[in-house]
């Protein structure tokens, strides 16, 4: 099992465990919702890719992911949060795209997956980029997409004749961690920068106020 499929298994758990709640409010998604994400990017990614001409769409690793930015897109608050989110989106997955040019292009050349580094780097350059959750979960997926595209653009006008798969086989991962990991830093990150901004304050989570016993009035 590929690391991306990992990545969303643990995923799946912690959103069973209602960990990933406040996440997914800030994203405009429920439980149901982000686990048929996940059930679907994860069976689909099992499934043949969908090939026109040459170029081929893998289900889980390209079609459902860009579908959910799609959607976040359309959820989007402001016309500015939209565009931070497509600039960023153009801007990670050019950065990416040169990362794949000076990376060495034998896998034993060095000691991580390619795929990998992609994902890790699009995914903070998606959090700086994006500043929200939704805006970096675009930035993340659509930045790796970006720059694979480029990568078979470039091919082709070089006259080599490779096919384009979006999201198959280690496409996925990078694809899958950079979204997540984009998602991740804007949560733990905001979270401590929030701490930091209020020191001495508690936040009480629980809705339930204590109630005031009347002897207690004054």
């Amino acid at each position: 099992m590929s690391i991306g499929l990992i990545l969303l298994a643990a995923v799946s758990v912690l959103i069973l465990f209602g960990v990933a709640q406040r996440v997914l409010d800030k994203m405009q998604l429920t439980d149901r919702a982000a686990l048929l994400i996940a059930a679907a990017i994860f069976f689909g990614g099992l499934i043949p890719d969908i090939r026109i001409g040459r170029v081929a769409f893998n289900i889980g690793g390209a079609l459902v992911p860009l579908g959910v930015c799609v959607w976040l897109l359309i959820q989007t608050d402001t016309k500015k949060e939209v565009i931070r989110a497509l600039i960023g989106s153009v801007i990670t997955g050019g950065i990416v795209f040169l990362l794949s040019r000076v990376m060495p292009n034998e896998p034993e050349e060095i000691f991580i997956d390619p795929n990998y580094v992609y994902g890790i780097v699009g995914g903070i350059l998606a959090y700086v980029l994006g500043r929200s959750r939704r805006a970096a979960f675009i930035c993340g997926v659509l930045g790796v997409v970006l720059a694979d595209i480029a990568v078979a653009l470039i091919n082709w006008a070089q006259g080599i004749d490779q096919s384009l798969i979006l999201g198959g086989a280690g496409a996925m991962d990078a694809i899958v961690i950079s979204g997540l990991l984009a998602v991740l830093l804007c949560e733990f990150i905001g979270e401590i920068i929030e701490r930091m901004a209020r020191p001495g304050e508690r936040v009480n989570h629980d809705p339930i106020a204590t109630p005031v016993r009347k002897e207690d009035k004054r």
